[in-house]
């Protein structure tokens, strides 16, 4: 890439749901126009009505959609954009999108294919940072070949172990293992949904620890050799290695921790030759002793809560980062302030284990207030697809203190209406009154050493939200009230290639 700074005029977003809206509102208020992608089942979405211009993908799930290499290729030759950010998930850690983006001529909003192999490749991930003396987790150095080759490191490294996809993240591809007998299907389940996430059907195992901390670290590198990070997330609440609920910054770190992870995180950024947002997670035994996990060479779901205490907006940052520009503060400038929250509102049953759901939003109303944040894709009336991601939303508060900001958040879920279908909203409030979270005794085990507590919240006859049932059943959406009146709008355009732009949208409405 050329190191010349030049704002981009136009950037197409291979993405979909609240992060692709995200993107949307970045580059409106840089001045760049966007593209967004959509599979049928999204052409009524948010993001596909405010995007500039919108493309439609052939195919319906998401291996022939957002997985397919060559619709994505058809699509940016078409767009005229002259970068292309990946979003999460996906392809955004795909060294094969960033070799299209060269070959296509466009710039790839995150780093080159080299650091992607470096960090977002778990194993190679782990080499870089033993050489740096970052400690890391005990494993197994390299892939997991075969269930048998996969039996004998397991007789090595002993039980539980954790078998993990080698290219992914968001919680995906994971599989714990307490026994030899174990081991083989979880092997064959692991490898099968790696490859039907991220492309990749490769593995590798480490020996699981008990009760740990999940925190990540926020950072940012600019082309010219500069870093910083914009301090921890506590993200230890997760049912099936999936994040539910963060938090910023962490209760559980002593301060020198917390100094000694941040420099780490950036120093393994740099020796990458990183460029652009990524996060470094780290899992703790103790406040004072962390492993180096992985490398998100790309934006977290849960980048808002970082935004809060930085008063940094990640995105426009990053989108500036790979343009060409340098980091707009040193370390010393960064300041953080506060306390944040994120809920994630996923479309979840928690009273059936967080089953999957699905519907239509029929009915809606969004938390509002002072040092509040919703992030979504939806409106009422938006029928949510069964073939992708289950995040709906993300309620995100500030506050002065945890309490405050716990105090925030839970009014915040008490003024939520979403009726259509189950979501985890109900979840989060259950969380939020649990003692243990309030005092701060968290691990990545806490849903599970905790089933007891949330069975009887959720049941009418011991719950104290049992009267709020129905409230419990909504669904956010970032849907605009001005948006209610376009109900009758007509779907974007498919005709070949062709884009519509947001104008066209516009005059068609008109004539509705």
């Amino acid at each position: 890439m050329s190191l010349r700074a030049q704002n981009f005029k136009r950037v197409l977003i291979a993405n979909r749901g609240e992060i692709a809206l995200r993107i949307i509102r970045s580059l409106r208020e840089l001045g760049m126009e966007s593209v967004v992608l959509y599979a049928p089942s999204d052409r009524q979405s948010l993001p596909v009505r405010l995007a500039d211009y919108a493309l439609a993908l052939a195919g319906t799930s998401a291996a022939e959609t957002y997985l397919n290499l060559e619709e994505i290729k058809k699509a940016l030759l078409a767009s005229g954009a002259d970068a292309l950010h990946p979003g999460y998930g996906f392809l955004s850690e795909s060294s094969a999108l960033i070799a299209l983006s060269e070959e296509c001529g466009v710039t790839f909003i995150g780093p080159s294919g080299d650091a992607i192999q470096k960090l977002g490749h778990k194993i190679d991930a782990r080499a870089l940072a033993q050489s740096l003396g970052i400690p890391t987790v005990p494993g197994h150095q390299g892939k997991i070949t075969s269930a048998d080759h996969g039996i004998r490191v397991a007789q090595t490294l002993g039980f539980p172990l954790i078998i993990k996809a080698a290219a992914g993240g968001g919680g995906r591809g994971m599989r714990v293992v307490r026994s030899l007998e174990a081991f083989a299907d979880a092997y064959a389940s692991c490898s099968r949904e790696a490859a039907a996430y991220f492309g990749d059907s490769t593995v590798f195992c480490e020996r699981y620890l008990h009760n740990p901390r999940h925190i990540e670290v926020q950072i940012l590198c600019d082309r010219y050799g500069a870093g910083v990070h914009l301090g921890e997330r506590d993200c230890s609440i997760q049912r099936r290695h999936q994040k539910l609920c963060e938090e910023a910054p962490s209760v559980y770190l002593s301060p020198a921790a917390r100094e000694r992870m941040g420099s780490l995180a950036v120093s393994l950024a740099l020796a990458a030759g990183f460029v652009g947002a990524g996060t470094v997670e780290f899992i703790c035994e103790s406040p004072e002793q962390f492993y180096f996990m992985e490398m998100n060479p790309r934006i977290q779901v849960e980048h808002p809560i970082s935004e809060m205490i930085a008063g940094i907006d990640i995105i426009a940052e990053q989108i500036k980062i790979c343009a060409g520009f340098p980091l707009s503060w040193k370390q010393e400038d960064i300041c953080l302030r506060g306390y944040a929250l994120e809920a994630r509102i996923n479309a979840e049953d928690p009273r059936l284990g967080f089953m999957p759901t699905s519907g239509r939003i029929r009915r809606l109303k969004l938390p509002a207030g002072p040092f509040t944040r919703v992030d979504s894709h939806l409106y009422q009336g938006y029928e949510v697809p069964t073939q992708f991601d289950s995040l709906l939303a993300k309620i995100c508060v500030w506050g002065q203190t945890r309490e405050e900001a716990r105090r925030r958040m839970l009014r915040c879920l008490g003024e939520l209406e979403l009726d259509g279908l189950a979501t985890t909203a109900s979840f989060h409030e259950g969380l939020l009154t649990h003692p243990r979270w309030q005092a701060g005794e968290l691990s990545t085990n806490f849903i599970e050493e905790e089933a007891g507590y949330f069975q009887r919240w959720f049941t009418p006859e011991s719950s104290p939200a049992a009267a709020a049932e129905n409230r419990e059943q909504l669904v956010l959406s970032g849907f605009l009230r001005q948006w209610q009146r376009q109900q009758r709008q007509l779907p974007p355009r498919e005709v070949g290639s062709d884009l519509w732009s947001q104008q066209a949208r516009r005059e068609a409405q008109e004539r509705i």
